[in-house]
């Protein structure tokens, strides 16, 4: 009797799920899409217009767009476990690395930290109304291409000062997402940032989020059990006016530390 049992919920599994994942990932949408033209526009205008740091202000409102989003998968996927310690969201005047699993990645960072920046693809700098929120909340291109350019050099002078007013920027240095959860080449983007800046390297891990949304599926994954981490592995404060200090040195040992 138990193996017929089994059988009938492997089937019922089988056909909910998918139907499932499918109302999760439209309602996310749904939130997205009503969420960037519909409720958050006249915030994000009245930012613009009113505060006196515009790009802090659109990094807060990033942030509670984003809590909002989580918020609701949260909410929709019960068997998922989050773990997130409150000492990441202490964390100040940082140059945070992490590894990349998913394209929730930088979703979830941004609502751990109400004051950001962080790097973003130069294509979506080009997108109607998504380009000019990017812009307005002081986040970098990615590559200095055209008209970006300029904006690629000026943000990247004055991350220093923002790092000072308690601001971190987060990279993922390996550019793309893992599709195996192994470490890819690192770029030294980063590192070099940190160099300039002076400035600690906080090395955080990501886990689970590829299970939860998947590199290459368009549905999320959302009648799983699975636990989403986001753990701080290290702090890292070079001595960069030693002459020893080496940049590589310092890239393997982050490896290293995302590795182990």
């Amino acid at each position: 009797m138990q193996p017929m049992i089994n059988t009938v919920q492997t089937v019922k599994n089988a056909f909910l799920k998918p139907v499932f994942d499918l109302f999760v990932t439209l309602l996310l949408w749904l939130y997205f899409t009503v969420g960037f033209v519909l409720l958050f526009p006249p915030l994000f205008l009245a930012a613009y217009v009113n505060s006196a740091n515009r790009e802090s202000a659109f990094q807060r409102l990033n942030y509670n767009f984003y809590r909002g989003f989580f918020l609701i998968l949260r909410s929709l996927t019960p068997g998922m476990t989050w773990q997130i310690s409150n000492k990441i969201k202490s964390i100040r005047s940082s140059v945070i690395v992490c590894n990349h699993l998913s394209y929730l990645d930088p979703l979830l960072l941004i609502s751990l930290f109400p004051q950001h920046k962080t790097i973003v693809k130069s294509t979506f700098f080009k997108v109607p109304i998504f380009g000019w929120m990017l812009k307005a909340s002081g986040y970098i291109p990615s590559k200095a291409q055209g008209s970006l350019s300029a904006l690629m050099i000026e943000r990247i002078e004055s991350v220093d000062d923002f790092l000072k007013s308690g601001g971190n920027l987060f990279i993922f240095p390996e550019g793309t997402r893992s599709r195996d959860g192994a470490i890819g080449h690192l770029n030294n983007g980063a590192f070099k940032i940190a160099r300039r800046c002076q400035a600690p390297i906080q090395v955080l891990k990501i886990g689970g989020t590829n299970r939860l949304f998947t590199p290459g599926r368009f549905l999320f994954n959302t009648i799983v059990s699975a636990t989403i981490t986001v753990e701080k592995i290290a702090v890292i404060k070079p001595d960069y006016e030693n002459g020893r200090f080496s940049l590589s040195k310092t890239m393997v040992q982050v490896r290293s530390l995302l590795e182990g």
